[in-house]
């Protein structure tokens, strides 16, 4: 639920170079051969399963470049803060922070949709749904916050509706709702939520309904729901686990 960037960090270790320039080479072999120009990518940040959640950010993988390097175009959250900022990189560096998996997930929508998207970020109009006031915990129905992956689903509601535009995060949450998207729900005692909100600066609950707050459930955006939604619209994508560390990859349809 939270991917972060440290300005101030130190030189990255080498060991951990070496694993995600080797994870970024699988997955760029899997979306080679995919024959897909966009997915969703996703990758286990943190140890997230105690609440049932495998993986903790994703954004989104295309290739719609001169030199057709395939790039990754996510929110990162400056760690410590309640600041976000929209980045475009390469696949490398997408995974180069100390991750809890060298694990990737990867779904590929259908050709429209990654049509679609790809329209969206060619325009820049993904930078529209950007807030930068971000929490990692954020209610997918309020506007108040933002976390990364909520970002990136709203992009999603932008490309998905068809009949009406979706131009903003209002109309973007408004079509999630009609079109059945059910986020992750936390459970997360009133002690856990104090704690959290007076030692982290990127995490707040003043968003949440009182009425869910207050029965300790916490309703947020994840990976996993999020690829849920997808695969539940359009059943032909293609789901793709890429586990560097046991030097395999398979196919999850």
């Amino acid at each position: 639920m939270c991917a972060c960037f440290n300005f101030s960090r130190q030189a990255i270790n080498p060991q951990i170079a070496q694993k995600a320039t080797e994870l970024a080479l699988q997955a760029r072999d899997k979306l080679e051969g995919s024959g897909a120009s966009l997915a969703l990518i996703g990758r286990a940040g943190q140890n997230l399963s105690r609440y049932g959640v495998r993986y903790s950010h994703f954004g989104f993988v295309w290739r719609d470049h001169p030199k057709g390097k395939w790039r990754v175009v996510h929110q990162l959250n400056e760690c410590g803060t309640d600041r976000s900022e929209i980045y475009d990189e390469g696949l490398a560096n997408f995974f180069m922070d100390d991750l809890w998996k060298m694990e990737a997930v990867i779904l590929i929508p259908t050709a429209q949709t990654q049509e679609r998207l790809a329209g969206l970020l060619a325009a820049r109009r993904h930078l529209d749904f950007h807030n930068a006031h971000y929490s990692m915990v954020a209610y997918p129905y309020s506007t108040r916050y933002q976390n990364s992956n909520q970002w990136a689903l709203e992009i999603i509601a932008a490309a998905g509706s068809r009949d009406v535009p979706v131009t903003n995060r209002e109309q973007a949450q408004q079509w999630l709702k009609l079109a059945g998207y059910q986020p992750t729900e936390l459970k997360l005692d009133t002690l856990t939520r104090l704690g959290a909100r007076m030692t982290k600066a990127n995490i707040a609950f003043d968003d949440h309904p009182g009425d869910l707050r207050w029965s300790d459930r916490i309703r947020t955006v994840t990976v996993d729901s999020v690829f849920k939604f997808v695969q539940t619209r359009e059943p032909e994508a293609k789901r793709m686990v890429v586990a560097q560390r046991q030097g395999l990859s398979r196919i999850d349809n």
